[in-house]
């Protein structure tokens, strides 16, 4: 296997202290790039950039704050002198109804899974425009949606909801991009249930081998997905291979949506 399709690309990977943003920047370094790993938990973020090396540094962030956006993409620049790829990955996932779902927690879901996207392609972008004019080839933006923003549950009104944005706000990116110039594409991938830490704090209280089998019986595959399963597509989105791919969806959901 090639390990070398993202060879001198600079990423930035939120929520990669762990989980799915983890398993990309663990395959981003095996692939050839530079990443800076972000993520609310500096300890981890700083656990993992020591175990990938060189080629990978850390700061923490808070997507939720366009101040902390503007210092993650500053550090990627510091670090490694520009920035090709945005992996738009941090999240979180709490179930609720639309009539038990508090106004608070609607926002919080809201600020994490859709604005903290909003913001990265906002203030990331000038500097991966700016890079790629520099270097040539092109950019790359990837933003991590759900299967939950393309079918719909009862019980997770604010997660549907700003999966759903997520979808639909890449997309508007990725036209953007296109009509001014940038040689930069944007798109969205859609897991269902992956094996990470998000699971956990889905359904509080609920045995977690119980839950992963419930999950698993939903998909026609007949498993919940791995980590890797995710990281695989993001390299190839975020490499040169896809470069006439923009504003595209990606379901790795195992045969739900084919239901």
């Amino acid at each position: 296997m090639s390990t070398d399709r993202l060879a001198g690309k600079i990423a930035l990977v939120t929520g990669g202290a762990s989980g799915l943003g983890a398993a990309v920047a663990r395959m981003f370094v095996a692939q050839g790039a530079r990443v800076l790993i972000t993520d609310i938990d500096a300890a981890g973020a700083a656990r993992l950039a020591d175990e990938l090396g060189a080629a990978a540094a850390w700061t923490r962030h808070d997507v939720t704050s366009p101040d902390d956006w503007s210092a993650a993409v500053a550090a990627a620049e510091a670090a490694f002198g520009g920035l090709h790829i945005l992996v738009n990955n941090a999240g979180i996932g709490i179930a609720g109804t639309v009539e038990n779902t508090s106004f608070e927690t609607w926002r919080l879901v809201h600020a994490v899974d859709l604005d903290g996207v909003f913001l990265g392609c906002k203030l990331a972008l000038p500097l991966i425009a700016a890079t790629t004019r520099r270097d040539g080839g092109r950019g790359a933006i990837l933003n991590v949606s759900s299967i939950a923003g393309i079918i719909a549950a009862p019980n997770m009104a604010a997660y549907n909801s700003a999966k759903a944005g997520v979808r639909h706000l890449s997309k508007s990116v990725a036209l953007h991009c296109a009509r001014e110039g940038y040689a930069v594409t944007c798109n969205s991938i859609h897991p269902t249930f992956i094996d990470t830490p998000i699971i956990d704090k889905m359904v509080p209280g609920t045995d977690r081998a119980a839950l992963v089998a419930k999950f698993a019986r939903q998909v026609p595959l007949g498993r919940i997905g791995e980590p890797d399963d995710i990281a695989y597509a993001a390299v190839y989105l975020c490499s040169d291979e896809a470069k006439f791919v923009t504003g595209a969806e990606l379901y790795i959901d195992g045969g739900i949506s084919a239901m």
